[in-house]
This record gives C-alpha cells, structure tokens and sequence, in this order.
C-alpha cells in the first residue's frame, strides 16, 4: 500500500476534527469534498455561510461543518482565552475580538486551542510566517521539545532505497541556519515523525558535504557537533554524520566511505544542515525525481497545525489533512 494510502486508513480508524480557514481558496473545497467523501477526517470550515456557500460552488462539502466567527456562540469564550493569553503582549479585548473576526487562521488556532478542532491545516494562500505564527502565539511548544521545526514526507516512486522509497527531510520549511543544538532537536523531531507516520525504525544521516572528515570546514564542524549532541541525548537512536547525501543513501557508497555505520547507505530520515539546502534539495527530488511531496509539515508544536506550499494542489491538501489527523491521534 502506498504512503498515503496507508496514511488515509490510519486517519480513518480514529477520526479527527480538522479545521480549514482558507476558504476563500477552491482547492480548500475539492480537498474539503475528497476528505469528507472518503471519511478521512471530520472538517470545520471557518467563514460565512455565503461566503463559503459561493466560494465553494459545485462541490459537495455537505458533510462540513460551518463556523462563522461573527455568528458563533463561542467567539467571545475565544477572544476572552486570546487576551489571556496574550495579555502580557499587551492584547486589548477589542485588539482581539478584530483580529479573530477578520484573520481566520488566528480563529483556526483558537479553535484548537479550545480543544474544538483537534489541528488545522493552511498555507496554500498564505505564507509559511502567517501560518505558524499564531500557533506560536497561542499554542506554543509541545512539552519536552526546544524548537519548533518543519519538514517533508518525500515519496520516490519506483525506489528502492529509503523506507521502499519514503523520506523524511528536515528542516526543509522553517528553521534557516540552525546552530548544532538546534540541528541535533531537528533531527530527534525528524525520528520520531517518522516513526509516527511510517510506523518503521527511523535511521538518521546528518548530511553535509563531508563524510567522515573528507573535507574541513566550519560548516562541517557544525554537523560533527550536532550529532555528538543528538547521540548523547537518544543513544538508542540510529544516527550518525556527517554524512554526504550518497553516503547517507547508497548501500555500497556508505560501505566505501564510512564502513562500520549502521546509517550510511541505509537512511530514511534525511537532516540538511541549513534551509537552503533542505529547500533545494526537496524540490530536485519532487521536480526531477517526480516524487510526492507533503509539506512543509511542522513538529514541536503543541498541537498539530501544518503548513502547505502555495504552490500545493488540491490533492496535497487532501493528503495533508489526513497526516494531521494521524499527528492528532497521537497527541
């Protein structure tokens, strides 16, 4: 069974409450009606009925639930939590009352917040910083995690190598040149979504463009640490650096530069030691290598809300509404 077919089935055997506040946008609706059609999720979407009664036109989204801020019951139990919570910010009941009335990811993260919608999805027509700021503002971090971070389910078709062809590559949507501390808790966060998703044992490359002390350089001495830091803290933990990328992935180029690891050559979680290189390199695979991208999905929140490339199809929604409600599931 593919990923996200196994993925589909996981979300429908304990169904979640997904929250959708992008409905100014058509794909929000063809994903909305694929969801709801194969009972992969229950949805709320945030908006005036005619407003979404018109955006929506020609889809059946019967089976969604309808929030709209300026009608609902619970928008001041909202705006009441907001200004607590916020209140040494300086949040103003009527600064919060417009902003929820007016900004409907802010409404979104409330709802979740509340314990209302059990996570959120958006990003397809907005920027990565409004998506996850006010997850940061209100839900904050999950307990035990230092930073908040994103990364990619990379799906190869007709590959070998990986998980039958699945990857993890982290960070690849937030984090834009993590010192090793924050490279050592990417790559925990990384293991642990993959085994969440996957259900198979994570092995971790901490990729550079040295192995094994082939080149030097600080950028290089940046990875050695973080895996010196992320050993130390889960010594159970199959990781090992620095690796290059073909090292971390090819059986016989691992056994040639780093013999004795039990990561190189055989790695699914795959670290990139800065966003730009995380970037680059899951967009060569997703153009060139036609692979299947679901991200950027975010790990170390307290609850699950996740980002979408606004270059995302319908079907991208769709899919990461369903790795949301399995995020969901283990909250």
């Amino acid at each position: 069974m593919a990923f996200i077919d196994e993925i589909k089935a996981k979300a429908k055997a304990n169904k979640k409450t997904i929250v959708l506040p992008e409905t100014e946008d058509v794909r929000t609706y063809k994903a909305a009606e694929a969801v709801l059609r194969d009972g992969t999720a229950d949805l709320i979407l945030v908006g005036s009925e005619e407003e979404i009664q018109k955006n929506g036109a020609g889809y059946d989204i019967s089976g969604a639930v309808i929030v709209d801020p300026a009608k609902s019951e619970k928008t001041e139990s909202y705006i009441a939590k907001l200004v607590e919570l916020r209140s040494k910010k300086g949040m103003t009941e009527e600064q919060a009352r417009e902003l929820l009335l007016t900004n409907y990811l802010y409404y979104g993260v409330m709802m979740v917040k509340m314990g209302d919608a059990d996570g959120m999805v958006s990003g397809a027509c907005h920027s990565t910083a409004d998506t996850l700021r006010p997850c940061l503002q209100i839900l904050k971090t999950k307990p035990g995690t230092k930073l908040v971070s994103a990364f990619f389910v990379m799906v190869v078709p007709d590959c070998d190598l990986g998980a039958d062809g699945t990857f993890i590559f982290g960070d690849c949507g937030l984090e834009q040149n993590p010192d090793s501390e924050k490279l050592a808790n990417i790559a925990l966060s990384s293991a642990e979504s993959f085994k969440l998703l996957t259900g198979k044992e994570p092995v971790v490359a901490m990729l550079s463009h040295s192995t094994k002390g082939s080149a030097k350089h600080a950028d290089v001495d940046k990875v050695v640490e973080a895996t010196r830091i992320a050993k130390e803290l889960a010594p159970e933990l199959k990781l090992d650096g620095e690796l290059q990328l073909d090292a971390a992935i090819i059986p016989e180029v691992g056994a040639s530069k780093a013999p004795g690891s039990e990561v190189a050559g055989q790695a699914n979680v795959l670290i990139f030691p800065d966003l730009d290189a995380g970037n680059i390199g899951y967009k060569l695979v997703q153009r060139l290598g036609k692979a299947e991208a679901y991200g950027p999905l975010t790990q170390g929140i307290a609850a699950p809300v996740n980002d979408l490339s606004r270059g995302c199809s319908a079907e991208d929604i769709e899919g990461v509404i369903a790795i949301t409600a399995v995020q969901a599931q283990a909250q």
